[in-house]
């Protein structure tokens, strides 16, 4: 018979007066680790008690953080003897042609002709004076000496300058905001009472809030996912107030100053791209989730569709860095990726998306090349690698081989063709190989379709062409890895924020969000263009497509060299002109 729960009483401080009298008689030494127990056991009961950590977490604490790499999800093979070796028998065995198969013995460990790699000796950890790029650059003069002074030490020579000065750096702390308050002197006639007021410095600029104000609190919460109230109580703290309000204010009415027409274009060019990724992950609204069914007609329509969603989609084009877009709402990935194909030139050819194999994330009536994640299917096997060590061994290898040609494409630059034919020549082996495999194990009865295993290949053989796009479509990706890690942006913000209050203020989250992420990919910084963005709003009105995040530095030399330019500055090459707006 199953014994009846109880309440388990532990008296921290009695265990620990056992342990002292323990130790008197033992020694230290060995009593140590129980001592550590003790003080994690404590510490783990004052969270359970003040419900200050969650499931998640303590599986984290207990069992470490979750990974899909494979020498961390395979047991090492039996004749391994170290890691080193394991790795070694792991390359091997994800060569080009390999054969093996889960009965058979692992390949042998590395030879005189491919040695082990010695392990990288870390750094020192420290900056060199060349990253500190942003901070003021002085240059300090010496004290007493100049150029061809006599030298103090030994009297005799005179001293040069020498081309490389000395570099120290010094860091001071600062809110996220700071400023200057000007003290302007008032003067008064004696006489007729006419009072004159100082002019302010030029430098202090025409408004209070400057738009770097708003570029870095759109930079910090939207990109880093940092809540209006946290960056209130740093600015309180350092004396400098902004309230949630006003920093609200500040970000939604800087998109009229070039971020929403910055936006909208890269929105017209996502929309012709080569390749598009999406997903999306769920969301809070609390203006929706507060709403009646009956009040929203699209819930109406459907009443399934009772979500809240980020759909992440990101767009790739030859030539160009790729473009992420944010959508937050009721619809899908599926229907946001309609909507933005909608835009699409009627004589471009159907462009290549990538998604995993969820129906809703497919647009409806829209011609598309499908591929799905390879990872996806992957991550299956990963899932039952504990009660299936062998099977899933002979399984991930075959992708490491896929993957380790994708790396190598990528690492000499070759063109979309050229990859296809590297992959048909080296992944194509192993995927064949992989599909009879698979199929075998159905055939011959080695697998029930109803395990967890069997669930793994049920999914790979069901999804076969579209997982294996890339070994016949030159330009098509692996996974969806893409944008999953785009979404994390979005993920970060639920997060830590917890939902949008309203339809508004999520939009204005995904427009920042879009640009931002962006920015990150083609290598920009976000607190820059966004900063430019307001300063050039007009120039970037009459030609968005010239102040994208991989071209405005271009426009911003050119605006250096032509000040008294008032006209807009000139398109790059290659880059797609939107049509006009109707009306």
């Amino acid at each position: 018979m199953k014994p009846a729960a109880g309440v388990v009483e532990l008296d921290l401080e009695d265990l620990g007066s056992k342990l002292d009298r323990i130790e008197a008689v033992l020694g230290p030494e060995t009593v140590e680790p129980f001592r550590q127990l003790l003080r994690w056991c404590g510490m783990l009961l004052g969270m359970l008690r003040d419900k200050a950590i969650s499931i998640e977490r303590l599986k984290r604490m207990l069992f470490g953080s979750s990974t899909e790499r494979t020498s961390q999800v395979l047991p090492p093979p039996p004749h391994a003897s170290d890691p080193a070796e394991h790795a070694s028998a792991n390359d091997a065995a994800a060569g080009p042609g390999t054969t093996s198969s889960p009965d058979s013995p692992p390949p042998s460990s590395a030879t005189p002709s491919n040695p082990v790699p010695r392990p990288r000796r870390p750094g020192h950890g420290r900056n060199p004076a060349r990253a500190y790029s942003g901070c003021v650059q002085r240059m300090v003069s010496h004290e007493s000496l100049r150029p061809g002074d006599p030298c103090p030490h030994c009297g005799k020579g005179t001293v040069y300058r020498q081309c490389r000065w000395s570099p120290e750096v010094r860091l001071k702390g600062q809110p996220p905001v700071a400023g200057t308050v000007y003290h302007l002197e008032r003067l008064r006639c004696h006489l007729c009472g006419d009072i004159q007021t100082a002019r302010l410095p030029e430098e202090a600029g025409p408004e209070k809030y400057d738009p770097t104000v708003s570029s870095i609190l759109a930079t910090l919460r939207y990109g880093e996912g940092m809540p209006c109230n946290r960056v209130q109580r740093i600015q309180r703290f350092g004396g400098v107030p902004l309230p949630a309000s006003l920093q609200w204010d500040l970000v939604h009415n800087a998109l009229d100053r070039g971020i929403q027409a910055a936006h909208d274009h890269a929105l017209w060019q996502a929309a012709q791209g080569e390749l598009v990724h999406n997903d999306d992950t769920a969301m809070c609204v609390l203006a929706l989730a507060t709403k009646l069914k009956s009040q929203q007609p699209l819930l109406q329509e459907d009443p399934e569709r009772r979500g809240v969603f980020t759909t992440g989609i990101l767009s790739r084009a030859d030539g160009r860095p790729a473009i992420a877009l944010f959508f937050t709402g009721p619809h899908h990935a599926g229907e946001n990726l309609r909507d933005l194909l909608a835009k699409r030139q009627d004589d471009l050819p159907p462009p290549i998306q990538m998604c995993d194999a969820l129906s809703r994330n497919m647009p409806q009536d829209l011609r598309v090349i499908v591929a799905n994640c390879l990872t996806h299917g992957r991550r299956n096997f990963v899932d039952v690698v504990a009660a299936f060590p062998s099977q899933v061994r002979y399984v991930l290898e075959r992708f490491k081989t896929v993957y380790k040609t994708d790396a190598e494409a990528k690492k000499q630059g070759l063109s979309p063709e050229e990859r296809l034919r590297l992959h048909q020549e080296q992944s194509g082996p192993a995927m064949d190989e992989l599909e009879r495999w698979l199929k075998q194990q159905f055939d011959e009865k080695k697998v029930e379709p109803n395990s967890s295993l069997g669930g793994a290949i049920s999914y790979m053989l069901k999804h076969w062409e579209k997982l294996t796009l890339f070994l016949r479509v030159a330009g098509a990706p692996l996974d969806n890895n893409l944008c999953e890690q785009a979404l994390k942006m979005a993920i970060r913000h639920r997060k830590n924020s917890l939902f949008y209050k309203t339809m508004r203020g999520a939009a204005v989250g995904d427009v920042y969000m879009s640009l931002i992420h962006t920015c990150y990919l083609s290598g920009s910084d976000p607190f820059n263009y966004l900063t430019q963005l307001q300063r050039n709003h007009e120039r970037v009105r009459a030609a968005p497509g010239d102040w994208m995040p991989w071209n405005y530095q271009q426009q911003l030399a050119t605006t250096a060299q032509s000040p008294q330019s008032t006209g807009s500055p000139p398109s790059n090459a290659g880059t797609l002109t939107a049509p006009a707006p109707d009306g």
